[in-house]
């Protein structure tokens, strides 16, 4: 054991770390041609913080959730949800997906489930992911 950690935890925080990267990286690559939806400003800074530069819609109390659908469905045909994993996040999750469908617009919620698991528990939220990658970069190089 070096620094606290053992062997099998720093494998294991490399192996996370590496697909947490990929996955963000994958993010990153479809935000060019797909906005994401994030709960608040502090959500969209983090993604910008991990390299994230494509359209980001952040929901807000101006408008319904339902109203925002039918305004983004006007420009967009294709939506990335990535609201919080945590009880509240999966309700506006799931009013967001039932009001982009009524509006004919397709809706990713992989991304928001393959991150909810990466996480595995260390944080609920968009706006926790770049003090966990840091806080995985720093395990995988002891």
């Amino acid at each position: 054991m070096e620094c606290g950690y053992s062997r099998t935890e720093m494998s294991s925080s490399t192996d996370r770390l590496s697909r947490m990267e990929k996955l963000l990286e994958y993010l990153a690559d479809e935000n060019a041609d797909t906005p994401i939806i994030v709960e608040g400003k502090n959500d969209k800074l983090a993604l910008r913080q991990l390299g994230i530069g494509g359209v980001v819609y952040v929901v807000n109390g101006r408008h319904t959730l339902f109203q925002m659908c039918e305004e983004i469905s006007r420009e967009q045909r294709k939506v990335i949800l990535l609201t919080d994993w945590d009880r509240k996040g999966g309700q506006i999750c799931h009013t967001l997906s039932k009001g982009f469908a009524a509006n004919g617009v397709s809706v990713d919620e992989k991304i928001r489930s393959r991150l909810s698991s990466l996480s595995s528990g260390d944080i609920k939220d968009v706006e926790g992911l770049p003090r966990l990658v840091e806080r995985l970069r720093t395990k995988a190089k002891r």
